[in-house]
């Protein structure tokens, strides 16, 4: 099984990445910064419906900092949502501020009320991490999700993923007697593949949702990635495939159950082939974000020895030997995929 028992460090945004993040129109000039919301001086904890602790804090500003505070999480919305769009702040408030305080970057989620239909939509500000960044960035170029981000000197803004958190889903919906087990059982075989190929580790039931979306005679699903901290940081081969994670299970359970190896395997290789094609489609930012991940340190050296040492075992090319930061050994991953060399094989 794999399991994490160390803290991730932070680390900071490098030059090149920067540089990156500014030519793509990731970093924008934001009304108000992450260590503007620490300044609050009163918390609850957050219950959820059932009156459980849900590990969060609803947080509370003095009076004077409150509407400037408000305002200013309404217009990093605006950004977020519609282009800088003012105009639909009119009918907007903030509901809520909630502060995580166990997380690596401990991040505040603003809950954002239409106060005409009291529908509500939710983003997050957050320490800027490196890592997390180049998360967000390879999921938005090599999966099939697009993930709207911003960076701001130290601060980082998110848009809220949608769907039924996958620990959720497990104890809640693997009964449903509408339940496609087959399409499920395939879809976490793809997800599986795509944090092995684009090393993005720790995708345990806590870290993912599950979408589902009405189908015109079934329902389909899409696993979506919700915590992108562990990009390229474990040096243990195991912490990419969420297959070892004993949280997932039960998702593993039903693939034993409705899959052959055959089917996994051709699953797998569509999966490949579509990272390949996006790979090909988004060349040019792909090799710049993978030359500035290159000239940067976002894991312990010892992480990258390790690793690159299971990889070349894995794929059975010494290639990865010669491979010097989390960088290089995610660019010989993605090279794999362009040359369809097998992946990972699954129970």
């Amino acid at each position: 099984m794999a399991i994490i028992d160390k803290k991730k460090s932070i680390y900071k945004i490098s030059k090149a990445l920067r540089t990156y993040l500014i030519e793509n129109d990731r970093e924008i000039k934001l009304p108000i910064k992450y260590s503007d919301l620490l300044r609050y001086d009163n918390s609850i904890p957050l219950l959820d419906k059932n009156s459980k602790d849900t590990l969060w804090e609803s947080v509370f500003y003095p009076q004077d900092d409150m509407k400037h505070i408000h305002y200013s999480l309404k217009k990093i919305y605006a950004i977020l949502k519609a282009d800088g769009d003012l105009s639909v702040m009119e009918h907007l408030f903030v509901d809520r501020i909630d502060l995580c305080i166990y997380g690596n970057t401990q991040p505040f989620r603003i809950r954002i009320v239409n106060r005409i239909n009291d529908n509500f939509d939710y983003f997050y500000i957050k320490n800027a991490d490196a890592s997390r960044i180049y998360g967000l960035e390879l999921e938005h170029l090599l999966s099939p999700n697009r993930m709207s981000y911003f960076v701001d000197g130290d601060t980082l803004i998110e848009e809220h993923i949608i769907g039924i958190p996958g620990d959720q889903f497990m104890k809640y919906h693997l009964n449903d007697k509408n339940l496609n087990r087959i399409r499920l059982a395939k879809e976490f075989v793809k997800f599986n593949e795509r944090c092995f190929v684009r090393l993005l580790g720790d995708m345990h039931s806590s870290n993912f949702v599950i979408d589902i979306t009405p189908d015109f005679e079934e329902v389909d699903y899409r696993i979506r990635a919700i915590d992108f901290d562990q990009q390229s940081y474990e040096g243990r081969k195991s912490i990419y495939l969420p297959q070892y994670f004993k949280q997932n299970n039960p998702l593993i359970e039903i693939g034993i159950k409705c899959m052959t190896p055959e089917t996994v395997k051709q699953y797998q290789k569509e999966e490949r082939s579509l990272i390949a094609t996006r790979l090909k489609a988004s060349k040019i930012k792909i090799d710049e974000l993978l030359k500035a991940m290159s000239e940067d340190q976002v894991s312990p050296i010892g992480n990258v020895y390790t690793l690159r040492q299971e990889l070349a075992r894995h794929y059975k090319n010494r290639d990865f030997l010669g491979c010097n930061s989390m960088g290089e050994i995610l660019k010989k991953s993605l090279d794999a995929v362009l040359e369809q060399k097998p992946s990972y094989h699954f129970p």
